[in-house]
Formats: C-alpha cells, structure tokens, sequence
C-alpha cells in the first residue's frame, strides 16, 4: 500500500476519531458599555442604538486586539506624565490623551501611509502651520513637546469653530473643512449626528473606548505590574545653537551612543546638524541610571493600572 493511501487512511481516521469530541472553548466575554460616559466634562448619552454600537464596536476591538491595547498601557506611563501637563497649561481637558492614544498607539516614531507622523500624527503642511520644522534634519512632528503643543493650538481653534469636543475631534482625523461642511449640508450642529466615512464615524467612539480600558484596564482583562509598565526616562537637557558635523561624535562625548541619542530625540533625523541659522534646540541626554530597569525610578501615573 503506497504512502498517498496510507496517509488518506490515516486523516479519515483523525477526523472520525475527534470530530465527534466536544470542542474546549474559552469564554469570550462581550466588554461592558456603560449608560453613559463622560468625555471633556460632557455627559454623553449612550441610550440611542448607533452610539451604543459603535462604542459596542471599539470596546470589543481594543479589548481583544490585546498586543496593541497593552502596548498603549504601557506607553502611557512613560507619556502621559509629559503630554498631560501640556494639555493642562493649554487649557485642554485631559481626556485629549486618548486622541492621542487613537492617533499613534503612543509610538513616537509612528508614521503613516499619508505621511503624518508623531505620536500626533500631523501631515507636514499642518505640521508647519503650527510652527513645527520639518525638514532633511529636523522633524519636530517628532519632538514630543513642540508637537504636543501644537496640537493644543489646533484643537482649541477647531473648538473656537464648533463649540463642543466631539466636532473637534472628528475634525481632527477628517479635516475642518470636511466636518465644516458635512455639519453644513446635514444641518447639524454636533459630529455624532453626522453620517462620515467609517474611519471619521469610528473615530470619537474609539477614544471614549480609549478612555474606558486606560482609566480601568482590569475591568477589560488587562494586567500589569509597576514593573512591567514603561517608566519615565529622565534626562538632562543641554541646549545646541550651533550646527553639529556629526551626531554619532557628540552622543559619544555625552556619555550615550548614537541609538540612545535617536530614541530620545526622535526629530533628529540625520547624523549631522546645519543650524546656520543658530536656533537653539534642546537635546534630550538620558541619565545612566534611567537607562538600567535595576537603577530607573519606578513610578506609576494611575494607580488603577496596578490595583487590584
């Protein structure tokens, strides 16, 4: 008896044999949508059918993409103690963390097809309208602060426009100009009661999912400890005004390497530093001992993240 007939005897008997076992499933539950949730000091009514279901719809995305949502958890303990104090001397709510969160996953280096970057995620022209310089080698899209900062900008000119949060945020992922009119020709005065594209419709409703799963990640299965969250890097801040002929030589002189320099400072983005101009950049140098898990200060922003 040849082997192709050997092996046919072998499957049918595999599947007479086990398909009649009973499958050993794990339980997947459906994560909990709240009556209501509160975005920005707005009380948002959850009781109409399109907004439960597409809240419905991020909570269980985020809730069983597990890599990506834990990512972001543990991103934000490293981040949000920068971002949150920017968005509060800006006058933004603090609840502006999860559009970021929504935008980049809090990946620094996050780039996208459309060529928007940061953990912002602006596209150059915006970038530069905002004052951000953008060019062979500097991208401070990618400068945690000034991007930060300019972000505040663009999302208090869009409220100044629209009066309430949801409208800016939908503008931020589809444009002033198309929320502008959609709220025009729809004769509405809010962005939930506008029909968008799916990715502008999802947008809102995937950072109040956002807010539900950080504020109380074990209510949604995740787990961490203090030691598995990204901690803070502290650093030294020293000033550059002039150019740099090569950055590789001057992370060596500052005690880091070339890789240490670019994590920090993810906007520089070639080895060498024209700067005729003389402008004054500030170069993130990480302390040695920020730099070791057994020396780095722990420190964790929401005590939910750990508690029990």
């Amino acid at each position: 008896m040849n082997r192709t007939i050997l092996s046919a005897i072998a499957l049918i008997t595999f599947f007479t044999t086990f398909a009649q076992e009973p499958l050993n499933f794990s339980k997947v539950y459906n994560p909990v949508v709240p009556k209501t949730i509160t975005f920005a000091n707005q009380k948002i009514d959850l009781d109409r059918i399109d907004m439960f279901e597409r809240l419905d719809r991020e909570l269980s995305s985020l809730t069983y993409t597990h890599g990506s949502t834990l990512l972001t958890l543990k991103r934000a303990n490293r981040f949000f103690p920068i971002l949150a104090p920017i968005l509060k001397e800006n006058g933004l709510p603090l609840d502006f963390l999860y559009l970021a969160c929504t935008e980049s996953m809090l990946d620094t280096r996050a780039y996208s097809p459309a060529k928007a970057a940061g953990l912002w995620q602006f596209i150059p022209a915006t970038g530069r309208s905002y004052g951000l310089e953008i060019n062979d080698y500097v991208d401070e899209r990618l400068n945690i602060e000034k991007s930060t900062v300019a972000a505040c900008k663009y999302l208090l000119d869009s409220y100044e426009k629209y009066g309430n949060w949801e409208s800016v945020a939908c503008a931020y992922n589809a444009g002033n100009g198309r929320i502008t009119s959609e709220l025009s020709k729809q004769q509405a005065t809010s962005a939930f009661d506008l029909h968008l594209v799916s990715e502008t419709s999802r947008y809102m409703f995937r950072i109040l999912a956002y807010k539900l799963i950080l504020e109380n990640p074990r209510d949604y299965g995740f787990y961490v400890t203090e030691e598995q969250l990204y901690q803070p890097i502290e650093c030294e801040i020293v000033e550059v005004s002039t150019p740099i002929s090569d950055w590789v030589t001057w992370a060596k002189s500052h005690g880091i390497t070339y890789a240490q320099l670019r994590e920090q400072n993810p906007w520089i983005q070639a080895k060498y530093l024209k700067n005729a101009s003389g402008k004054v950049y500030k170069v993130k140098v990480p302390k040695k001992e920020s730099l070791y898990r057994s020396s780095q200060k722990k420190n964790v922003y929401n005590p939910s993240w750990v508690g029990k």
